[in-house]
């Protein structure tokens, strides 16, 4: 259950840090799946949303393990996403960035999907699964508290989005932590500096009258379709007519994910 402070950093900052959240064992894990799918998709890692200089991805990870179905439901987190969504949200993309050793460049302030609250409210939220412990010198997300309320996006509302923030806060913890952020708020990824790979994991949700930003239904198997669960079918709007409609017209901006 979501504790009463827990509530209110959501509200207020705009994101929650669950230090080490996952079991050495799962991170171990995931940790592995992941450079293997590194090493197995090669050039075309990350080729079914978008490649980027100066980092690692990977693309619609619920297709490629079962660590992955289990990550994307785990209570816990969903409670806190439903927090900022309300109840009526779904999977919008699931994907890994890792940064570069060395990589100078830092992204810009940004809301996820370029996206300004509406009048249901909040419609983004995402929750990133530290694979590396974050720190000032390795890439560690900023996040500049209680922007998610500002209704303005950075890069109309500064003259350098990529400029440090007065008000910005690092996210530092340890591997196996969860930041669940409404991701509204104003945050990006900082430089790495170090001599080793800053990964992590990002889940990203929407609400359900948004497209996602990855199509799940498009891009699962069938295999992986014709076993998921009832309740990993409705998370992924693989029976909902209306994410089809949406998809049909447009998939969600793919904005940036750190």
């Amino acid at each position: 259950m979501l504790t009463e402070q827990q509530k209110h950093d959501l509200d207020t900052l705009g994101y929650v840090v669950l230090e080490n959240f996952l079991s050495s064992e799962t991170l171990r894990e995931v940790r592995e799946r992941v450079e293997e799918l590194y090493a197995l998709e090669g050039e075309n890692a990350g080729s079914e949303f978008r490649k980027e200089p100066g980092a690692r991805r990977l693309a619609n990870l619920v297709d490629k393990g079962a660590i992955f179905e289990k990550l994307v439901a785990m209570q816990a987190v969903l409670e806190m996403v439903g927090h900022v969504l309300g109840n009526d949200f779904k999977l919008s993309s699931f994907n890994a960035r890792s940064t570069d050793p060395f990589c100078q460049e830092a992204q810009p302030l940004h809301c996820d999907a370029g996206a300004l609250p509406d009048a249901r409210g909040y419609s983004v939220c995402n929750t990133i699964w530290l694979l590396d412990d974050f720190t000032a010198e390795n890439g560690a997300t900023r996040v500049i508290p209680g922007s998610q309320k500002w209704q303005q996006l950075p890069q109309e509302a500064l003259s350098d989005a990529a400029a440090k923030h007065p008000r910005e806060v690092l996210l530092l913890a340890p591997a196996g932590s969860v930041v669940v952020m409404n991701t509204h708020a104003w945050h990006g990824g900082t430089a790495n500096l170090t001599s080793g790979h800053r990964r992590a994991l990002h889940i990203f949700y929407c609400r359900n009258d948004k497209a996602q930003q990855q199509y799940q239904k498009k891009l699962l198997r069938p295999e992986t379709q014709e076993h998921l669960t009832p309740q990993l079918r409705h998370l992924l709007a693989l029976d909902d007519p209306l994410n089809d409609q949406l998809s049909a017209v447009g998939s969600g901006a793919s904005g940036f994910l750190k």
